[in-house]
């Protein structure tokens, strides 16, 4: 403004004209998702329809920011989770995922339950330069190519399988392996994880066996199993179909070492849906055991039982409060400046950062930020064994 127009205007309405520019740059500059109050976080996960189980990962997420929200919330700000029910169909990821960010605005997104649902959305955060923060599946889709704006913790699916494959070989002694898997991107890479390992040892699967979400009668699936020789079984299913498989197995006396990804490594709610058939099976994890005496989990477990009492405590609970720990500590990270792009350098600075998880690194140059598990296996009583330390990859990037 001209100091020939400030003279000619009187002293309290030019102060007052000023207060408004002010207060209207202020207010264009504004984060989406963002006030002096609050910070609004997306997430999908399926709370009804066949992966259901595994909705308990959102539930999680909104238990772990209601304890920080009591604390203080974060830098002053508390944290908002705008939790939508997908039912696990990717049509339905799209539609609420562009709820969440043309009505309600929010700032980024955690978690997000299955490769299908994810994909489907994938392009559309990236276009709209929208933070997502840890996917809750293995995909190689998420970094390969890597992008901007999308940091993943969760280990790939072809890393765990080769570990997997690796360990059933070389410390269990088995060799007649097949595999029982999800008749997508999910199962997929699960199978080409195995195939990579076991060409290492001059072996083939015995029998691939591929399930689609719909199916229900698993016993043909069974019969080509158990038809195959095969000694040993790696799953990388749904819940239900592991359970089925199991029941399944049950009636036709086949009795393999049974095999899994993380992504049935909540051993506890494996083995009441099993009615304790999950008994015995060996499993990667990438998240600390539910009895760990770690004083993180122990924090988290209490607060389980204050805000969410109805939740069973377990890894597809607590798996939400995982892959919300690097958010987290990058807005902390970003002080009173949060927006996208500072978080997104804020979580480039995350070093072997340590959670209830494996160390988790990112860099501008990488976004898989963990690659490790553990394996365990399931007692009868529900309780996990743990069979190994962490256990990283030796397959290349």
């Amino acid at each position: 403004m001209s100091k020939e127009l400030h003279q000619t205007w009187p002293a309290g309405l030019f102060i007052l004209v000023m207060m408004i520019t002010v207060a209207w740059v202020g207010s264009a500059a504004a984060e989406t998702g963002v006030t002096d109050k609050e910070i609004r976080i997306g997430q999908w996960g399926p709370q009804t329809g066949p992966a259901a189980l595994w909705g308990a990962v959102a539930r999680g997420t909104e238990c772990y920011f209601k304890m920080l929200n009591d604390e203080g919330g974060v830098n002053g700000r508390q944290l908002k989770l705008f939790l939508r029910d997908d039912g696990f169909q990717p049509p339905r990821t799209k539609a609420v995922v562009k709820e969440l960010v043309d009505n309600v605005g929010v700032f980024a997104f955690v978690g997000g339950v299955g490769t299908a649902c994810g994909m489907a959305v994938k392009d559309f955060l990236a276009e709209k330069k929208i933070p997502w923060i840890a996917p809750s599946g293995g995909s190689s889709h998420w970094t390969s190519p890597p992008s901007k704006y999308l940091f993943a913790i969760y280990p790939k699916f072809v890393d765990e399988a080769g570990i997997l494959t690796r360990y059933a070989i070389e410390t269990m002694k088995k060799n007649k392996l097949a595999f029982f898997f999800q008749n997508d991107d999910y199962g997929k890479e699960g199978l080409r994880g195995v195939k990579a390992q076991l060409k290492k040892y001059n072996l083939e699967l015995l029998a691939e066996v591929p399930v689609e979400v719909i199916d229900t009668d698993l016993s043909t699936h069974c019969l080509k199993l158990k038809e195959s020789g095969a000694d040993t079984v790696i799953l990388y299913v749904l819940p239900k179909h592991a359970a089925i498989m199991l029941g399944a197995a049950a009636k036709l006396g086949y009795k393999p070492q049974f095999m899994s990804s993380s992504t049935l490594g909540d051993a506890p709610m494996m083995n009441q849906i099993t009615k304790g058939l999950w008994s015995g099976v060996v499993f990667a994890n990438f998240a600390l055991p539910p009895s760990s005496k770690n004083p993180l989990m122990i924090k988290y477990h209490a607060a389980q039982e204050k805000y969410a009492p109805n939740e069973k405590w377990g890894l597809f609970f607590y798996a939400g409060i995982l892959y919300a720990e690097p958010l987290v500590e990058a807005i902390k990270r970003c002080g009173k400046d949060v927006t996208r792009e500072n978080l997104i350098s804020k979580l480039e600075t995350l070093n072997k950062f340590q959670g209830i998880s494996g160390a988790i690194t990112f860099s501008p140059t990488q976004r898989q930020g963990n690659r490790s598990v553990y394996l365990g296996k399931c007692l009868p009583d529900g309780q996990v064994e743990v069979l190994s330390g962490w256990i990283t990859s030796e397959t290349p990037l």
